[in-house]
């Protein structure tokens, strides 16, 4: 099992993805129920599965948007990488036949 967050840490990290913390604070919502809205236990299930796959959603977003990042910074530090500047080349002369 991953060792645990401690709760500094934990909120640090949704600080830095606002689209997680949005569909946890909506579970927690949800579970909560302080408004009486879903009345039975169906409509939490209901309520529950929509927010899972959201998350689902959301979190597979935020690792694809770090993974292109780390993937573009990698390519830029890496060696033999030119990015800038006017191609020199006119191509290949024609061969002489």
């Amino acid at each position: 099992m991953p060792q645990r967050m401690d709760d500094e840490e934990l909120l640090r990290r949704l600080e830095g993805t606002p689209e997680i913390r949005e569909r946890l604070e909506s579970t927690l919502l949800a579970v909560a129920d302080e408004q009486g809205e879903l009345g039975d236990a169906d409509a939490v299930e209901m309520r529950l599965i929509d927010e899972m796959r959201r998350l689902g959603h959301a979190s597979l977003s935020a690792w694809a948007q770090r993974k292109a990042e780390r993937e573009a910074e990698r390519r830029q530090t890496g060696a033999g990488v030119w990015r800038e500047g006017k191609k020199n080349s006119a191509g290949t002369p024609p061969s002489a036949r």
